[in-house]
């Protein structure tokens, strides 16, 4: 089977992809707000996390890749926050933490950053 990187795959305008992208973290910050209502030990909890962990995984594969065209400062900065993410996620499967709202405000920020 034959793998492709992110760009080679996404043939759409950069405005295109943005609203891709805009989406996808749309959907993680919605799944995030429901389960912070239920609790962290909720299928909803599960689902969020699941959800969120590998969006992230994907945008961090694609901001480490030779072929993402954004700038180096830029690309540290999200690289940073992906980071974070996986662990804040972590954190939360292993009851270290109990708020969502970390999550729910990083993720919030990234989305309303892609308009």
């Amino acid at each position: 089977m034959y793998q492709f990187t992110y760009a080679e795959v996404v043939e759409d305008s950069p405005q295109e992809m943005r609203a891709r992208e805009r989406d996808a973290l749309d959907r993680a910050v919605e799944l995030l707000r429901r389960a912070d209502e239920a609790g962290v030990r909720s299928a909803e909890a599960q689902d969020a996390l699941v959800y969120t962990h590998r969006l992230w995984t994907i945008f961090l594969d694609d901001l480490s890749s030779n072929g993402n065209d954004l700038p180096e400062a830029l690309r540290a900065q999200l690289i940073s926050i992906g980071i974070w993410t996986i662990k804040e996620i972590e954190r939360l499967r292993i009851g270290a933490a109990e708020s969502f709202a970390d999550l729910i405000e990083i993720n919030a920020i990234i989305r309303d950053g892609l308009l």
